[in-house]
């Protein structure tokens, strides 16, 4: 039987995430496997990748045959590269000591990398964040602006119109005394009746 070391998805809708798994080929894509050596989540940034190193390591040398994808997250995790490091070893080429001070210089190299690429990504949010933050107070700042400007507006119409009826009473009031002076002056004052000559 051929044995395929593949993904199986899992996940809904716009959120899949896959395991890795040892399967028969003939067996369906999310049905029976033989082992499950680990995950792969592209969801998130960088893709999250869970691996069983060892497992993986064993598999491939006992003639196991990667997908396409499985074998960029293997290259990826330095399952492949060990995997050539042990053929030199075989044939003398170079001893284990080397071989374990080669893997470690390029795991410490890629790590590195990674770590770059994280710093990166969370330097880029906290900068998106503190412009979103400012443009946000900006917008606050224009609103505050605009509806004080209005509350002055209401406030100078209504000591306005205040000030016009009080204008209005003060008038009304003048008229009324005008008006009870002009009164007082048109009744004629009584004279007394003249005494009658004898």
């Amino acid at each position: 039987m051929a044995v395929k070391i593949r993904l199986q998805r899992h996940g809904h809708k716009d959120y899949a995430f896959y395991p890795i798994v040892i399967a028969d080929s003939r067996a369906p894509r999310d049905g029976r496997f033989i082992e499950r050596i680990g995950y792969y989540n592209p969801n998130t940034d960088p893709a999250t990748i869970s691996l069983n190193f060892e497992r993986a390591l064993y598999w491939l040398n006992v003639g196991a045959q990667p997908t396409d994808t499985v074998r960029n997250i293997l290259s990826r995790e330095g399952v492949l590269l060990m995997k050539h490091l042990q053929g030199g070893v075989k044939k003398g080429a170079f001893d284990q000591a080397e071989a374990e001070r080669r893997f470690n210089a390029w795991k410490a190299e890629k790590d590195a990398k990674l770590e770059a690429v994280k710093n990166k990504n969370r330097e880029e949010k906290k900068a998106a964040a503190k412009k979103s933050l400012e443009e946000e107070s900006k917008k606050n700042e224009a609103k505050a602006e605009a509806v004080a400007k209005k509350r002055a507006e209401i406030a100078a119409a209504k000591a306005a119109a205040e000030a016009e009826a009080i204008k209005a009473a003060q008038e009304a009031a003048e008229a009324a005394a005008k008006e009870a002076e002009g009164a007082a002056q048109d009744t004629p004052t009584e004279q007394p009746d003249a005494p009658a000559e004898a």
